[in-house]
């Protein structure tokens, strides 16, 4: 505990010595690491901005798909090994890694910095983002799930899209609309085996479902009916009427399915609206309804994510790594993508007054008001139907989760694959949750 203390009372000193917005740094280059969503690409082209406005500093990014990015930078973090100033991170990892020391606190910044309005950033995501009532990384953008399909398709159909639908709707609208003559998925999701892959919309399948990774005991409860029910749907589901190969598909794949009409449905996070709706990667633009997340047994069972930027202690470049943070996070930076990239790829999910926007208001009609809808009413401290001793909708806030997720992941996509039953994916994978329930016991 005393090592822990220092360790914050020192990352403390460095934010505070580095100021917020004062003098501007000489000749100094950054080391960003990030993921390589849509999202992240639009900063990367636009950096140039930035460094037009900062002319001392030159950003340098490392950008790698989730899994080996979520790998490296934990990686890099954890050891402090002074690889990164500016890292990609999310409300699982930033409030365990403030924790620990790992991450610098950004409050100060964000108090000394004029204009930069904490207060606009939605509730739901700051609170997420912050520890002890301080924020440690501010939010890139902000997510929950919900269920987008093709409109043109459900009408030639004769199907209607409950605004609030159930999984077994679901279920039945994909047998429907699946055409493997005409290459058409009845639904799209994931698959590729990662915590934050396969079971990001699994997790709140299994929620939804009534099933639970543990009870108040932290027993693990993995084999029981509830979870094999719905790992058993989801199996199915995808084995039945997902897209052909769906066990390497992660959130890039089933994007580029569903954004070139290969897919009747999609079952995912929010932020995927503003590809879905962006001309020059889609082909079903103005086409897609924009549903809530489906449930079975809760009332909702969307998730809460936000991809956002931390400041690791060790980076020597604070001050830089700040004004950088608070330029990609800004309403000036939301404002630059509508008007360089076009206004339905903003990145959504962080700030209210992004939602204020005329044209983005105009533009986003069809997802932005589910997404905030869905983003506000996200239940991370009351996941499950049945009580449980961990929060998080789409992982546990337990440091052994980016582990335990990873191994369990391996054996559902072994069993979307075809490679072994679920019951069998099921029976491995409750017993690395036991070992890690076995610790909480004790």
């Amino acid at each position: 505990m005393v090592a822990l203390l220092t360790a914050l009372a020192l990352a403390a000193c460095g934010v505070a010595g580095a100021g917020g917005g004062g003098g501007g740094p000489h000749g100094v280059s950054l080391r960003v690491a990030i993921v390589a969503n849509p999202q992240m690409q639009d900063v990367e082209s636009l950096t140039t901005q930035f460094e037009k406005e900062n002319p001392n500093i030159k950003v340098n990014y490392v950008t790698l798909p989730e899994n080996e990015s979520r790998a490296k930078i934990t990686a890099s973090v954890s050891t402090k090994s002074n690889e990164f100033d500016v890292v990609m991170i999310s409300n699982y990892e930033t409030p365990m890694w403030a924790q620990y020391g790992w991450i610098a606190d950004l409050q100060p910044y964000v108090n000394q910095t004029p204009g930069y309005d904490e207060n606009d950033i939605i509730p739901s995501i700051r609170k997420a983002l912050s520890w002890h009532g301080h924020m440690y990384s501010v939010p890139f953008y902000g997510e929950s799930s919900f269920l987008m399909y093709r409109k043109d398709l459900f009408a030639k159909a004769g199907l209607t899209m409950p605004a609030r639908p159930t999984w077994s709707q679901v279920a039945q609208f994909a047998a429907k609309l699946n055409n493997k003559k005409t290459g058409m998925a009845g639904i799209c999701l994931r698959g590729e085996s990662g915590w934050g892959q396969v079971l990001a919309p699994l997790d709140t399948v299994i929620n939804t479902f009534g099933g639970r990774w543990y009870d108040p005991q932290w027993r693990a409860q993995l084999t029981s009916p509830q979870v094999q029910q719905a790992v058993s749907f989801y199996v199915n589901l995808l084995k039945q009427y997902g897209e052909p190969g769906a066990a390497a598909d992660g959130f890039s794949e089933c994007a580029t399915q569903y954004g070139q009409g290969k897919a009747a449905m999609w079952y995912d996070a929010t932020s995927a609206a503003g590809t879905v709706e962006d001309p020059t990667s889609s082909t079903v633009v103005g086409k897609t309804g924009y549903v809530a997340a489906p449930v079975l047994k809760s009332h909702q069972s969307g998730w809460l994510y936000s991809w956002s930027l931390g400041i690791p202690v060790t980076s020597p470049n604070k001050q830089a790594a700040w004004r950088y943070l608070s330029w990609a996070t800004s309403r000036a930076y939301i404002q630059l993508v509508g008007q360089k990239l076009g206004w339905a790829r903003l990145p959504p999910g962080s700030r209210l007054s992004t939602y204020a926007i005329p044209q983005y208001r105009k533009t986003a009609k069809a997802f932005a008001p589910e997404t905030l809808r869905a983003i506000q009413s996200a239940t991370p401290d009351h996941p499950t139907v049945e009580p449980v001793p961990y929060t998080g909708v789409q992982f546990l806030d337990i440091p052994e989760f980016q582990d335990l997720g990873t191994r369990v992941s391996q054996q559902i996509t072994a069993a979307i694959a075809g490679q072994q039953s679920v019951q069998k994916a099921l029976s491995t994978s409750q017993n690395y949750a036991k070992r890690v329930g076995t610790g909480y016991r004790s």
